[in-house]
């Protein structure tokens, strides 16, 4: 799994949502509305989700401990690296 495209949709300031982002895999697979989540210790990515029954259930996941990590991390550098830049006064192109 190659993750070729990152897109950081929409960013939040004071809320503890901080982005919306959408990537793409293997030039093939694009997967909308990853929220990327200030959690009480950390930044983390929650996978797309809906509401069934009061229960938000994921659409999108990875299988294993493994993937969810590396997408993660692939995901919050991205989202780190836009941030960075915004706030030193840069525009941003695509990743």
């Amino acid at each position: 799994m190659k993750i070729t495209d990152i897109k950081i949709r929409r960013t939040f300031a004071d809320r503890s949502i901080k982005a919306i982002v959408s990537i793409t895999i293997d030039n093939c697979l694009a997967v909308h509305d990853i929220r990327i989540i200030q959690g009480n210790d950390r930044l983390f990515a929650a996978m797309p989700s809906r509401k069934d029954n009061d229960v938000y259930r994921d659409i999108v996941h990875p299988i294993t401990a493994a993937a969810r990590q590396k997408l993660e991390d692939i995901i919050l550098t991205a989202y780190t690296t836009h941030i960075d830049i915004m706030e030193n006064g840069g525009e941003i192109n695509g990743y």
